[in-house]
């Protein structure tokens, strides 16, 4: 594993679209390397890696934090940087959540045999671009971010939470902060563009991963449909799919989440059994 500080933000000199951003925390082995969401950050990341032992790489994909290049947005283009990172701290594990997940799949459809665990998050999209109501938030939401529109912002990050979580204190504090630190980013780019996007052409391809899977799905979640985890899960010859009851995986079930990733990348238990 190459040497890199640890506990604080660095990046990849001369990424592939400019320089990538990464936190690690812990040290060893196994090293796991973790990708947010669209919109989402290396703290929105970290409580998913609170339970995994060695060392946790963060990622900061461009446009939501200081790199903001003017490479055109796609899942191929935040594989390579998430590829970028990978190799850079010697990750031997990856964990994606969403977007973060399309991204892991879009370089397992390059590189296959790259990892040697993997987990997926709520996978939003693979082979079939998005139809559904998600797409016009996510262009409103573009909107707010351009317009510095805080509250307007906060607003619609808060309608993409469980019904059942929205009148919670915690819930909408931390919406009103992922809209302070989005507005007036260039992640309004990415809102526009990725919705759209798909990270693979043919699903068939993951057929030559090899790597166990955990893939991770919440019942009532439109903008991650159930039936995408399970045909993630399906593609991939070693998978185990876990779908949880509604209410936020990390509002309602933040310690199973725990337990659930914990245990399997640190290899305490069997795929979908909490440690």
């Amino acid at each position: 594993m190459t040497g890199r500080p640890t506990g604080q933000i660095t990046s990849v000199p001369e990424g592939p679209n400019g320089s990538p951003e990464y936190l690690t925390t812990g040290s060893g082995l196994p090293a796991t390397v973790f990708a947010h969401g669209l919109a989402g950050s290396i703290e929105t990341t970290r409580p998913f890696g609170s339970g995994v032992a060695g060392s946790r790489t963060f990622v900061r994909f461009r446009g939501h934090g200081d790199s903001a290049p003017d490479a055109p947005w796609g899942y191929a283009a935040l594989a390579d940087e998430l590829a970028a990172v990978a190799d850079r701290v010697g990750a031997t594990q990856a964990l994606g959540v969403s977007m973060g997940a399309g991204a892991l799949c879009s370089l397992l459809a390059a590189s296959p045999l790259r990892f040697g665990c993997l987990v997926f998050v709520m996978p939003a999209v693979l082979d079939r671009p998005r139809t559904d109501g998600a797409l016009d938030r996510m262009v409103a939401m573009a909107q707010c971010v351009d317009d510095c529109d805080v509250q307007g912002l906060t607003a619609l990050l808060l309608q993409a939470e469980p019904a059942s979580a929205r009148s919670q204190a915690a819930v909408q504090l931390w919406c009103r902060r992922q809209a302070v630190a989005m507005a007036g980013t260039a992640v309004s780019r990415a809102l526009r563009a990725l919705p759209a996007a798909v990270p693979l052409c043919d699903g068939g391809v993951l057929a030559a991963v090899r790597a166990p899977a955990l893939v991770i799905a919440q019942e009532g979640d439109p903008a991650h449909p159930v039936g995408v985890a399970e045909q993630l899960a399906g593609l991939l010859p070693d998978a185990h799919l876990v779908v949880m009851a509604p209410g936020g995986l990390l509002w309602r079930h933040r310690e199973a989440m725990r337990e659930l990733i914990g245990g399997f990348l640190s290899g305490r238990s069997a795929p979908g059994t909490p440690g």
